[in-house]
């Protein structure tokens, strides 16, 4: 496996310096509008192809530092992101199931701050064993629905990366269940879902597609792990008019640790938006892994200068900044 470091040498700036001309719009959401799915691409409103990219906020339980109102208009205001993931830890210690309340006020802060804000939030049930906790996601994504369905914000991210399970058995069923939930309150917002091997085998749904206008499906990759060989799968499924939505990527190894491969994160970029697939980032985290975009310590409510960052940090922001509108 041939990996690089990335080298790239970032100058310190002032950190609410803009890269582009402001737009004449106010927000990306009140210029996109209600986004739909025609075939592989995702529109908008005035049926314009959309590419979002942003952030993913790490699991909610060991993070929780940042799920808040300043975090998310840092984002959108220095970084230029025009979506936000909300990763709400399920089963694992000190999550959803064990506490329910706490875990999705948190989600519930990240949602309002997007809405204020104008971007758009993926509220991600951030899982590798929903399968399991079937009534406990349908009844989540029920209240979100009530709550929030009338939103254009709002995307729906169903099982964040299952393992070795079968799509048609045991996944394709899942997400049926959930979806006919959200769409007793929510005709219209978009559902992402999980597919086989950590949301990599998207070609699963080939010809076994859900039966709903506006869904997605999730394709994860870490760039010093995945390369030319999941692009493939990928492609196989885009030629398939499957749309897929990339919820979460890393710069690093499958581990969120490791070597950063600049070459091949730049690969990706550069497939993501030739088939205009919008993207979130992982993490915003302060932890000791090379995946996190933020060095320990950092604020938890924003404010962050370069250096505060980290290599992928400042990479990933870059990228935000160069290609991303400025509101």
């Amino acid at each position: 496996m041939n990996t690089v470091e990335a080298t790239e040498t970032f100058i310190e700036e002032t950190p609410t310096s803009p890269t582009t001309t402001p737009t004449s719009e106010g927000t990306i959401v009140s210029l996109h509008g209600q986004l739909h799915i025609e075939g592989n691409k995702i529109l908008d409103q005035n049926n314009i192809e959309v590419q979002l990219r942003g952030m993913s906020f790490f699991w909610s339980q060991w993070m929780g530092q940042y799920y808040n109102s300043e975090t998310v208009a840092w984002l959108k205001n220095d970084w230029q992101c025009t979506i936000v993931r909300a990763a709400m830890g399920i089963e694992d210690s000190e999550g959803y199931i064990t506490n329910p309340e706490v875990e999705k006020n948190k989600i519930f802060t990240v949602i309002d701050a997007a809405i204020v804000e104008g971007i758009y939030v993926i509220v991600d049930w951030h899982s590798h064993h929903a399968e399991d906790y079937e009534e406990e996601a349908k009844a989540f994504f029920s209240e979100v629905a009530q709550k929030y369905g009338n939103q254009p914000n709002i995307i729906y991210e169903l099982y964040n990366e299952p393992l070795d399970v079968s799509w048609d058995i045991v996944l394709k069923p899942y997400h049926e269940a959930v979806i006919t939930e959200i769409r007793k309150y929510d005709p219209d917002n978009i559902v992402v879902c999980g597919t086989r091997n950590w949301s990599q085998n998207v070609n699963d749904v080939i010809g076994n597609e859900i039966d709903d206008d506006n869904v997605a499906y999730t394709l994860h990759y870490y760039a010093t792990t995945h390369k030319q060989e999941l692009r493939d799968i990928a492609q196989q499924a885009l030629d398939n008019n499957i749309a897929l939505f990339v919820t979460e990527f890393g710069t690093t190894d499958y581990s969120g640790d490791g070597f950063i491969d600049a070459e091949e994160t730049n690969t990706w970029w550069t497939f993501l938006d030739e088939n205009k697939i919008s993207w979130c980032n992982w993490s915003i985290a302060d932890k000791e892994e090379n995946s996190a975009a933020l060095l320990p310590n950092a604020s938890s409510t924003g404010q962050w200068n370069t250096t505060n960052l980290t290599q992928s940090g400042l990479m990933v922001r870059k990228e935000l900044k160069s290609k991303n509108p400025q509101f």
